[in-house]
């Protein structure tokens, strides 16, 4: 029941969203005749600051082709002047990519955190989560390192340090949609599939009888790796070859995934992962059949058709539903590299 209240917990937070205030740039109107002036950064070729949500978007998308890790702490900045991370539960994929970001550059991580600061308090809890995932071998020095710089956050940099909080490699999909997020986050900025594995191992659970919380999660991992893979072809590639990898029941799903991105059909795959929730839903558990349970089961039918809300609109940060509140990854059709 206490899990069900978290899943609860973080569809309310993404209904209530994040006011993202999107700062505009204002040109002076050039003179009748004149020549209009490049800004100064263009004309040197430096990339413009991230003012835009469409910039910070466009940076995440490409970054994987052109990689630019020295402008981490600027993309951290700009999230944090837009309040992107006041709703830390839906800040997974960005929290997952500055991860992937520092884990992939160890020997400027340090270089990288640092220029992240000064940050508010509230808003350093995307940083310490982002260290603790890296995947650094010495991360928790690093964090160690930094407590400094963030004595409210002491509570929370404890609980990594002495394993009371799970690093991402450690951390359960069933604990709810951001660890999805997170994973997804990581991926696009390094390509490694070992996060990709994880997301796969939620498919095991494509056929639960009893748990509505991770049915719902198996879903969401259906519906994005499909879509992901419809516009990735190295990631359709890895899909297809964990075929021969995976145990039966995930082997099948995932062959059904494969198929769904082939043929763009990923729709169905939404459909059917919605279809078994309501199945789930109106006959109960099966270790409950014929009892009174969840009357709030229905909430968690929101997270599907949150994704989908992803194709229709809401994308002003490639990211579906509410603007800065990703509901795991469907973000992902937005941020793959096109290829």
């Amino acid at each position: 029941m206490g899990g069900m209240i978290k899943i609860i917990g973080y569809v309310f937070a993404l209904v209530l969203g994040v006011v993202v205030a999107a700062a505009s740039i204002q040109a002076a109107t050039p003179r009748a005749g004149a020549k209009r002036a490049l800004p100064a950064a263009a004309q040197l070729g430096v990339p413009q600051k991230f003012t835009s949500p469409d910039q910070i978007q466009r940076y995440m998308k490409e970054y994987r082709t052109k990689p630019e890790p020295k402008r981490l702490p600027e993309l951290v900045q700009a999230l944090s002047g837009m309040g992107v991370f006041r709703e830390i539960e839906s800040t997974g994929v960005y929290v997952g990519f500055m991860a992937g970001v520092l884990g992939s550059n160890r020997e400027s991580a340090e270089t990288l955190i640092k220029g992240m600061f000064p940050l508010p308090p509230e808003d350093q809890v995307a940083i310490i989560r982002a260290i603790a995932y890296s995947g650094l071998p010495d991360w928790k020095v690093v964090l160690e390192a930094f407590t400094e710089r963030m004595p409210a956050r002491r509570v929370l940099i404890d609980r990594f340090l002495t394993g009371k909080t799970l690093p991402l490699d450690k951390l359960g999909l069933e604990t709810g949609p951001m660890t999805l997020d997170t994973n997804w986050g990581y991926y696009f900025a390094t390509g490694d599939f070992t996060p990709v594995r994880r997301i796969i191992s939620a498919l095991a659970w494509t056929k639960e009888p009893n748990d509505i919380e991770k049915l719902t999660i198996a879903g969401m991992a259906r519906w994005t790796l499909a879509n992901n893979a419809m516009r990735d072809v190295d990631l359709g590639r890895f899909l297809e070859a964990e075929i021969l990898r995976q145990p039966k029941p995930v082997a099948a799903a995932l062959r059904d995934i494969v198929e769904a991105a082939q043929t763009f059909e990923v729709a169905r795959v939404r459909r059917d992962a919605v279809a078994a929730i309501d199945e789930l839903k109106a006959k109960g558990p099966e270790n409950k059949r014929n009892l009174q349970w969840w009357a709030q089961a229905g909430t968690t039918l929101i997270s599907l058709g949150c994704i989908v809300a992803g194709a229709t609109g809401h994308v002003e940060f490639g990211l579906p539903c509410i603007i800065g509140g990703p509901l795991s990854s469907a973000a992902g059709k937005y941020l793959i590299p096109d290829k």
